[in-house]
């Protein structure tokens, strides 16, 4: 490479380039690929090597501009300069008539098409262009403002940095949807399976949660794609939507092949009924059609309602439904002790994917079923991610059928349910130690927000919880003592499951796994997944079918398949698709110095595997070692521990409002929490304060008052707050927290700041309000004083503000204001 020369580089550059944008247009937008991605990364990185060598040669779009690198800390809140609106749904063909009629009648004529397309299951984004170039990618938000993700979005391949043409504005706007094809998020899992991790839930939330990565690097390995749906500017020369559209496609953005302009409704159901079962076949997940009126001058004089426009609608397919068997019925603990029974199920495929959990959201939806354990029941997909049981088939119920009888006590921690006067949902009122309510306050306390402890994410929090090393936030601060305890522990909490009462089930890719030998974890994930449509039993059956094509240790592993359904036989337990009880498979390795029963009992008490073998009073052997080793899940490294140790112990430095905001104290958020740091000065004054010492405060009321009072009439929270202060935490001002004090022009006053300033960069304009009184807000809402309005406020901020009256001044109004 080194002995190249520069003639030489620039026609290999441009080889590469053509090559891999060639690969790159074959994948995402014909969906098929020619070479391997080893091949493909190859290519690549000989492209990245020879334009470092020859800087002057790189191309403003070459392939390489796509890899990511940036690392963003927090995301930007950004204005949209037109707000992202929703589309009113439809379910049937009468509703889609209507729709027509009112079209008909807004425009007094029938002379309109309508524009047709698939709904894409992604995340809608915005795209900004300025003099050709990308500039800015905002997610939708709230429609208002999203979330500025442009370092992410520039990884994506078929997303132009940079536009090149005579036709080009000098300044557009393009929306799409963000999304995750299919095969990636299954290629994703099965590498997250291989490595002993938790699976993702669905394509979409991964694109959503691939998109707010922090670093770019990562986001580009995901290889994410998008199809796009509008533009907008003011220097637009067409007149019709699929004017629009070729343009983009014109332009080099990547169009969803699927859209059709229908010259009438019944062209529309023309293209619905085309597409109805032709759209599994596609790369992503659809959910119905967007239908949208062509013309653009039609669209201004159809006009808005107040969230959606008269131009447009997404018809929804109805949902599919299939018969299936109920097998059991567990329960599920949410962060806020709402209990949720979940259906498990004999499986069956469902528009598209095999389905074997659906939701019975309470208590009345089981009596309103008539649940009766081994039912044949109808389930139907529709927008959820769990399906939901819509009847019973009760003629083929079972003589000797008994009705499911809902759970008396919690699965997690065993306290006894209870249920208000009124409420559909029973709940754990243990909040103080039920593990998945100790999972959210513990989630609040170390928020970047709040202490800011980010080496702990959401699985190390439950894996502490569950094995009892966390209970309060106090007891992070202890954790640097129990080094030697948390080295093994495991991370991964997915490959876990408890039956409905309460008993420990273990992933059955993760059984098979560790009760053979020689047979790889992969090798059984494809098994699994090759025969995901039949029913566990059969699985187990077919397995061995399975060891005799693996042809690895035939016989040893023919002969602990055969032991692990006998002792599943002698086991009366729940049938919970894909999992087992654990405690009959760890009596497969150490059965002969503990009995099936106290496993059993043993699985009873605890969350993993590693909690069970904690409890023994007997030392393993090697072979014994290795066959649990294979059925833990992650574990806490020696790296992992350091890291959190080390986040836990900088959480020290945070600031008394940061700590008065982390301790969770109810309708207190992170601006009241300031206002109540810098008030008092101490947690000691806040708790001893008076009623009408609080009400006196500007924003507090008599609410908020109850919430402080209940907070410290209660021992528990007096006795964390004493330990977390006797391990170094702030419960006090220091004078260098405290903002320099200029003046009081804005005492009392809650302000926002809103456009950009001439005089002031956004941290200054905020510090400019403190030290003189006032208290900064982030949001429109009532509370709200005063806004500095600077150049380019979002005119939907200001539509609000107008609407409650909020007083608004320039620039130059507050200088003169805090010159006073």
């Amino acid at each position: 490479m080194s002995t190249i020369s520069k003639l030489e580089a620039q026609k290999r550059i441009a080889e590469l380039t053509a090559t891999l944008n060639h690969h790159n247009q074959l994948y995402y937008q014909e969906d098929r690929s020619e070479i391997s991605d080893f091949e493909f990364d190859k290519l690549l990185e000989e492209l990245i090597q020879l334009e470092a060598q020859f800087p002057a040669l790189q191309d403003k779009n070459s392939p390489t501009q796509h890899v990511g690198g940036a690392i963003t800390k927090e995301f930007e809140t950004v204005e949209h300069e037109t707000r992202m609106l929703s589309l009113g749904n439809t379910y049937s063909k009468e509703e889609l008539l209507a729709f027509d009629e009112r079209v008909a009648k807004g425009l007094g004529h029938r002379g309109y098409s309508y524009f047709c397309e698939l709904k894409f299951d992604g995340v809608a984004i915005s795209l900004v262009y300025e003099n050709g170039e990308l500039v800015r990618a905002v997610t939708r938000g709230d429609g208002y403002r999203g979330d500025n993700v442009t370092a992410n979005v520039k990884t994506i391949k078929n997303i132009p940095l940079y536009l090149q043409g005579d036709d080009i504005p000098d300044k557009f706007e393009i929306r799409g949807e963000i999304f995750l094809p299919i095969k990636e998020f299954e290629k994703i899992n099965a590498a997250r399976e291989a490595n002993g991790e938790a699976l993702l839930a669905n394509p979409r939330n991964t694109a959503s949660g691939t998109l707010k990565m922090q670093d770019s690097s990562i986001v580009a390995k995901r290889r994410l794609n998008c199809y796009f749906y509008q533009l907008l500017g003011d220097e637009i020369d067409v007149d019709q939507h699929d004017e629009a559209m070729h343009l983009l496609e014109k332009w080099g953005f990547n169009i969803s092949p699927t859209y059709k302009n229908c010259t009438d409704i019944n062209a529309v159901f023309e293209y619905i009924e085309s597409w109805r079962e032709k759209r599994h076949t596609l790369s992503l997940d659809t959910d119905g059609v967007v239908l949208k009126v062509n013309d653009y001058a039609q669209r201004e004089e159809l006009g808005f309602t107040a969230k959606i426009p008269r131009w447009a609608i997404a018809y929804k397919y109805k949902a599919e439904s299939a018969e299936s068997e109920l097998m059991s019925v567990t329960y599920q603990v949410g962060r806020t002790g709402a209990i949720t029974p979940v259906a498990n199920l004999s499986p069956v495929l469902l528009a598209g994917t095999t389905v074997k959990r659906a939701s019975l959201h309470n208590a009345n939806e089981i009596k309103r079923l008539d649940l009766h354990n081994g039912d044949v029941v109808f389930v139907e997909k529709g927008g959820e991610i769990i399906p939901k049981i819509t009847a019973v088939a009760v003629e083929k119920r079972k003589a000797d059928a008994k009705p499911v009888s809902y759970i008396t006590h919690c699965p997690e921690c065993g306290t006894a349910l209870e249920r208000k006067e009124g409420e559909a949902k029973h709940f754990c009122p243990n909040s103080a130690s039920c593990p998945p309510q100790v999972l959210g306050r513990i989630e609040h306390f170390v928020h970047k927000r709040a202490m800011n402890i980010d080496s702990m994410g959401t699985e190390r929090i439950r894996a502490l919880i569950n094995q009892g090393y966390v209970e309060h936030p106090a007891d992070l601060y202890e954790l640097n003592h129990k080094k030697d305890q948390l080295l093994g522990l495991e991370i991964n909490a997915e490959q876990y499951e408890k039956s409905s009462d309460g008993y420990l089930y273990v992933a059955l890719r993760k059984a098979l796994f560790a009760v053979t030998d020689g047979i790889s974890l992969s090798a059984i994930y494809q098994y699994l997944e090759e025969t995901e449509t039949l029913e566990q039993h059969l699985k187990l059956k077919q397995f061995t079918d399975f060891i005799h094509h693996q042809n690895k240790k035939v016989s040893l592993n023919l002969a602990a398949v055969d032991k692990l359904k006998n002792l599943l036989g002698q086991l009366a337990h729940d049938q919970i698709e894909d999992f087992l009880p654990v405690s009959a498979v760890m009596a497969m390795f150490v059965g002969n110095q503990l009995s099936l029963e106290a496993l059993h009992q043993l699985s009873l008490q605890k969350n993993t595997v590693h909690d069970i073998v904690l409890a023994f009073d007997f030392e393993l052997h090697r072979d014994q070692e290795d066959k649990i080793k294979k059925l833990k899940g992650n574990t806490f490294q020696e790296g992992v521990i350091s890291n959190m140790l080390s986040g836990i112990a900088a959480s020290k430095e945070q600031p008394f409002e940061k700590v008065l905001f982390a301790l969770g104290i109810r309708n207190i958020g992170e601006n009241t929490a300031q206002l109540l740091a810098r008030h008092f000065k101490t947690i000691e004054n806040l708790g001893q304060a008076s009623t009408e010492q609080l009400l006196d405060i500007n924003g507090v009321g008599e609410t908020l008052v109850n919430s402080i009072r209940e907070f410290f009439d209660q021992e528990e929270n007096q006795a964390n707050i004493q330990r977390l202060k006797a391990h170094g935490l702030h419960f006090e001002i220091k004078s260098e927290d405290l903002p320099e004090v200029k003046g009081n022009a804005l005492e009392g006053l809650k302000v926002l700041a809103s456009g950009k300033f001439e005089h002031f960069k956004r941290d200054e304009i905020i510090e400019a309000i403190s030290a003189h009184g006032g208290t900064y807000l982030k949001s429109v809402s009532k509370n709200l004083d005063l806004i500095i309005e600077g150049a380019d406020m979002g005119p939907s901020k200001k539509e609000k503000a107008e609407k409650l009256g909020i007083k608004m001044i320039s620039e130059n109004e507050f200088l003169s204001m805090i010159a006073d």
